[in-house]
């Protein structure tokens, strides 16, 4: 019988918002699979734990993924765990969990913290829809064509930014969408100097050439302002009634269709169209 992989979120900054059920399945799994076995060990020491450790990153996925599925077809228990936060979630763990979906090992999520759910929690934005779009490429070309597919966007978008490409992104960002959109700057946070910024991508532009940016940072910019939709005018209730008739219907019979799909007075309508037939 298969073992089960854990997804096991952990603190984004400070320990205390690691859970007892988290604490818990470190504990009990047979080994952990890391980001960073370096940085997982910290948090090991801090509960007093010991386990055995594999790395599981980017650029190991490949055969480190196969040995993984092949211990948990044998029955092993493993809690995956990123440096930070929630595993699977812009991250490499989506590639295993996509594997033991395929084998049908089972997959048990353990709840906790997600850097970006949290900034969008206190950015003040619209938090109902919303779209996460991780890391902006660095190449610009993929960048810009990321951020051209976006300009249309109404959800409210987050991203994630280092603080030595911060500036470049804020100047992207101002391109694409406008100075005066809207952004919350969720900068270290639950760490000591956690801050939001709530401002607009062109102050924003402005504040951090002036004050350089430290730590990570998640982004939180308001989506666009939603396209009125344009009110079915007489002609298109005109166009509606011929291709109707086209299909076969009668002229009354299309008339009252064509008033009610594009909300147009049944009487206006029927009298536009006799009055056309006559210019014919």
């Amino acid at each position: 019988m298969a073992g089960t992989l854990y997804l096991v979120a952990t603190p984004i900054g400070n320990l205390g918002d690691l859970s007892l059920r988290a604490a818990e399945t470190l504990e009990q799994v047979d080994f952990i699979a890391a980001e960073d076995t370096r940085v997982t060990v910290k948090l090991l020491n801090h509960l007093g734990l010991k386990k055995p450790m594999v790395s599981y990153y980017r650029h190991n996925t490949g055969t480190r993924g196969e040995e993984l599925i092949a211990r948990l077809l044998g029955g092993e228990s493993c809690a995956l765990v990123t440096d930070a936060g929630t595993p699977a979630i812009s991250d490499p763990g989506e590639e295993l969990v996509a594997q033991c979906a395929a084998q049908d090992i089972p997959v048990v999520p353990i709840p906790g913290p997600c850097a970006f759910v949290n900034a969008l929690a206190v950015s003040g934005l619209p938090t109902g829809r919303f779209t996460f779009e991780g890391f902006l490429a660095m190449n610009k070309k993929n960048r810009r064509a990321h951020l051209e597919s976006l300009r249309g966007e109404t959800r409210t978008m987050l991203f994630h930014e280092a603080p030595h490409k911060l500036q470049a992104t804020l100047r992207d960002l101002a391109e694409a969408f406008g100075p005066d959109r809207r952004i919350a700057l969720c900068r270290e946070l639950t760490k000591l100097h956690e801050e939001v910024r709530r401002t607009t991508l062109g102050q924003a532009v402005s504040y951090y050439e002036a004050h350089p940016p430290k730590g990570e940072f998640v982004l939180v910019v308001e989506g666009a302002p939603p396209v009125a939709e344009q009110a079915p005018t007489l002609e298109d209730g005109l166009a509606l009634v011929d291709k109707l008739q086209l299909e076969g219907w009668s002229t009354r019979d299309a008339v009252k269709e064509a008033a009610a799909a594009c909300r147009l007075s049944r009487k206006v309508l029927y009298d536009r169209v006799l009055a056309r037939k006559k210019e014919s």
